[in-house]
């Protein structure tokens, strides 16, 4: 992989350019990351799903993103159209975050209003510490008392929509300094809306979608928009990876 910005280099090592990035935490919270993929037209799935888009040099940044983080958050929807299971890193990845003095293994954040999850798949019963559910603090019946059972539950916010930055909160009170949100889009419109977004990281995917794709923020807009500088760009087979965050 090359570097295009800010210092071109022929050939750069994917961990090492995203992990020696400076990312102080904000105030009461972690530091908190979007990872997407979209088309050049700004598609942000194909079909439904975003792996479509992907390739190898996408997935090496995905998993470089993983290695730092200490949560990886990501919504109900995303977790079913896409399949998520335990979180996964090479035995390399994993030393590499004991010696930072991280657990081997980041610790999986899934945010559901209605807690229509299957509590019997892999994400719950195979991952190595119980996933948090984020869920809204009047969620109630059925749902609840399998969440409870199945993952360590934040109850935030009401009306079935949980509190974003109460819960980051109490993810960096457990001692989150980095946390990833996955999307999927609905996801990162919340995150965006309370200004909780402190880097994008972006593959653009040399391809045209079409149609009524989604974007990879929907729904929720800040009072004004939020300016991210870009950080660095990198470049792969035709696909951009950028990295834009908080000065």
């Amino acid at each position: 992989m090359r570097r295009i910005f800010p210092e071109p280099a022929e050939a750069v090592e994917v961990a090492a350019v995203y992990i020696g990035a400076r990312r102080p935490p904000p105030p009461g919270r972690p530091w908190v990351m979007l990872d997407m993929i979209a088309s050049a037209d700004g598609a942000a799935a194909v079909e439904g799903r975003a792996r479509g888009l992907g390739s190898p040099a996408d997935r090496a940044v995905f998993f470089a993103l993983r290695a730092m983080a200490d949560v990886v958050m990501v919504a109900a929807g995303t977790v079913r159209a896409e399949g998520y299971g335990p979180p996964r890193l090479s035995e390399e990845a994993q030393a590499a975050r004991i010696a930072r003095g991280q657990p081997p293994l980041p610790r999986m954040a899934v945010v559901s209003g209605s807690l229509e999850l299957d509590w019997g798949s892999p994400l719950f019963t195979d991952s190595p510490e119980r996933p948090y559910v984020i869920t809204a603090a009047d969620a109630a019946g059925e749902g609840r008392r399998r969440a409870e059972a199945a993952a360590e539950v934040i109850a935030t916010g009401s009306k079935g929509t949980a509190d974003l930055a109460d819960a980051l909160a109490r993810l960096g009170r457990d001692g989150a300094r980095l946390v990833l949100s996955e999307g999927g889009p609905s996801l990162n419109g919340a995150l965006l809306r309370d200004d909780l977004v402190d880097e994008l990281d972006l593959t653009v995917a040399p391809s045209l979608v079409g149609g009524d794709a989604i974007r990879i923020v929907r729904g929720g807009a800040p009072p004004q928009p939020v300016r991210l500088p870009l950080a660095h760009a990198l470049e792969e087979d035709g696909y951009l990876f950028l990295r834009y965050a908080r000065a």
